[in-house]
């Protein structure tokens, strides 16, 4: 399922009614900037099973909640899971591996821009410990 959409999201411009902006790094992870509450429909549609918040609340002023995010997934029929990184810390990789073990796939991870979420992903894809 996922494959069809990382064919979709590869390199394309977002459709309309898909207002994130996934950019795919596995045939079961993809990485996006920001999200608001009102994506997580579209999210749902568009076949993810997880959403991942990486992004410490009160990063930045008018930031939604982790917890508000949260709702709007489980409202849409997504799991959520919180692991908070600030910028320019590595991450927990073990909690990453944990979650990507124990949450239904696929993910769609996010932070400010993206960067984050795909660094954490890459260090617990190669191994690397945090």
């Amino acid at each position: 399922m996922f494959s069809k959409l990382r064919s979709l999201l590869h390199g394309r411009t977002p459709a309309p009614d898909q207002p994130f902006k996934a950019r795919p790094l596995s045939d079961d992870f993809a990485v996006c900037p920001q999200i608001a509450a009102d994506d997580a429909a579209a999210i749902a549609a568009a076949g993810f099973a997880t959403v991942v918040c990486m992004r410490p609340d009160h990063e930045e002023p008018g930031q939604p909640t982790a917890a508000h995010i949260g709702q709007a997934c489980a409202d849409a029929g997504l799991a959520f899971a919180f692991l908070p990184t600030p910028v320019g810390a590595s991450g927990d990789v073990q909690e990453l591996r944990a979650v990507l073990s124990s949450h239904p796939a696929p993910v769609l991870a996010y932070c400010r821009s993206g960067a984050r979420a795909a660094r954490l992903w890459e260090a617990a894809r190669t191994g690397e410990r945090s």
